[in-house]
């Protein structure tokens, strides 16, 4: 089984498999509050935007995934991105991770909603059992967004990865499944009709 490059489209955000066309405003996104200095985070620099491009479509050749440019609708502009990552679709699980917005689109609902499309994908089109969240020890702001979003909470994984700075990382782990998906879902549904 393999990664249909399918577009997911809100009210507030459009979720494109990343193309080259988006280089530059992801660039641009990217810039916006130089993400890439962020110690707790994977944001490609500039100068490795090309690489960048590279992993995403070797990840999506290989069923590993899908990347995509997050669009926000409003002014049709590159946002971010996200991705389906290291899915191990015969086991019905996956992760959503890597994603990052430029600082003009942080804690709006650009996330949010891209979040719910990106579940509703997962457990509705590709009937998954188990989407995973895994994010940086230090990253207080990524954990509370995840635990928002109504994941839960399951540990602590110790000496976990090697940042580009050499800093041996640890990262939480956080998952929803399947059972808590409409409960999940009626939460995101409701967060984005107050906004």
């Amino acid at each position: 089984m393999k990664f249909d490059a399918v577009t997911l489209e809100g009210k507030f955000v459009r979720l494109e498999p990343l193309h080259k066309k988006h280089r530059e405003g992801l660039c641009e996104a990217i810039a916006d509050g130089e993400l890439w200095n962020l110690y707790v985070t994977l944001v490609p620099p500039l100068d490795q935007i090309d690489l960048f491009f590279e992993n995403a479509q070797t990840a999506f050749e290989a069923g590993d995934g899908l990347v995509f440019a997050t669009i926000d609708k409003s002014t049709g502009k590159v946002a971010g991105s996200t991705r389906f990552m290291k899915a191990n679709l015969p086991n019905k699980r996956l992760e959503i991770g890597f994603t990052f917005l430029g600082k003009t689109w942080q804690k709006t609902n650009i996330n949010t909603e891209a979040k719910l499309l990106m579940l509703s994908h997962a457990f509705e089109a590709m009937n998954l059992n188990r989407v995973e969240f895994l994010t940086d020890y230090f990253n207080n702001t990524s954990r509370n967004a995840i635990l928002r979003l109504g994941a839960k909470e399951e540990g602590l994984l110790r000496s976990h990865m090697v940042m580009p700075n050499g800093r041996v990382r640890d990262s939480m782990l956080y998952s929803i499944v399947r059972h808590e998906w409409d409960g999940v879902k009626l939460h995101l549904s409701e967060k984005l009709k107050n906004r």
